[in-house]
Formats: C-alpha cells, sequence, structure tokens
C-alpha cells in the first residue's frame, strides 16, 4: 500500500468574463472577501472564441485573471465552485449572469478547472461539480489537452498562467514544500 500524504496547496485562479467595468471593482472586492488577498491580475483580453456567452451577457465580453495569495487545499475545490456561483447569482439581472467565474486550480504540472457539467473526463466532486485537467504542464510551459476550451488553448491565456505558476513556485519555496 502506498503512503497516504497530504495534498499540495494548490493556487487559486480565477477566469472572469465581464461585459461591463461598472462590476469590476464591486466583484473584486466580493472576491477578495471571499477567497482573499489577490497577487496577479492580468490584462482584460477580447472574449471572442465562442458566442455562448453572448445572449445572456451581452457583448463585448471581456475575459481576465485573477489569482490569490493563499494557497488552497485541492479538497475544496467544489466548495470554491459553490461560492463562485453564488457570487454570479448576485450579479444577475433576471436570472442572466453579468459575469461569469471559472476558478481553478493551478498546480506546478497542471491547471485544472470546475464545472457545473458533466463529461467523459470529468472527474465528479461534490454537490453537482466536476474536475478537469484542462492544461499540462512540460517543457517549460502549460500545454492544452485534447479537450481544452478553445480559448484555454490561446498563448495569451498560457502566458498568464505561466507567470502565475511563477508566482506559486515562488510560494512553495517559501513554505519549504519543494526544493
Amino acid at each position: 500500500m502506498g503512503e497516504l500524504l497530504p495534498f499540495y496547496p494548490a493556487k487559486l485562479v480565477l477566469g472572469i468574463l465581464i461585459n461591463k467595468d461598472e462590476y469590476k471593482d464591486s466583484l473584486e472586492q466580493d472576491l477578495i472577501n471571499a477567497f482573499g488577498k489577490i497577487d496577479y491580475e492580468s490584462e482584460l483580453i477580447d472574449f471572442t472564441y465562442s458566442s455562448y456567452y453572448n445572449q445572456e451577457m451581452g457583448t463585448p465580453i471581456k475575459k481576465y485573471f485573477l489569482a490569490f495569495n493563499e494557497l488552497k487545499s485541492p479538497e475544496i475545490m467544489a466548495d470554491i465552485k459553490l461560492a463562485t456561483n453564488k457570487i454570479e447569482t448576485k450579479y444577475s439581472i433576471n436570472l442572466c449572469r453579468k459575469i461569469n467565474l471559472d476558478p481553478g486550480l493551478l498546480f506546478l504540472s497542471k491547471f485544472i478547472l470546475t464545472t457545473t457539467k458533466d463529461g467523459s473526463h470529468r472527474i465528479p466532486l461534490h454537490s453537482g461539480i466536476y474536475a478537469e485537467i484542462t492544461l499540462m504542464y512540460e517543457k517549460n510551459s502549460f500545454r492544452p489537452i485534447e479537450w481544452t476550451y478553445p480559448d484555454f488553448k490561446d498563448m495569451k491565456y498560457i502566458i498568464i498562467l505561466n507567470k502565475i505558476r511563477k508566482i506559486y513556485k515562488s510560494q512553495l519555496k517559501q513554505l519549504n514544500t519543494f526544493s
């Protein structure tokens, strides 16, 4: 039998779809209240990879990423997604979301997203929440895999996640969890 070891803590990263800058400040305050201090914020990127959210959110849609200073146990991934769903509801008008939050956990070797949608490549966590490995880290960069969402295949996203990985790696060194 293998030795049971605790999980390494992971870096919480949120991909945020937004179409109105007026929500950004209050949304970020809600996210700080829920998840702690933000230690990385990306630039806004035009979200042109899909029209899936256009009718619900309106256009133009932008995406950006936030990373949080406090590392999280992977065991709470589903709880994080449930919390972000509540925040999305707060910013809904007539049952239409005006923001979309995609929480993920970044590890040295992978980036995992959570979702409410089942699929053959998704692992059930609890309370209707699933997880999927979205990107793998190989040869000094994250790389997409077969089911990676089209936007996460874009080098703009990969560059951002590689920057966040450097922050995370430094945090792990400070915690002496890895050499």
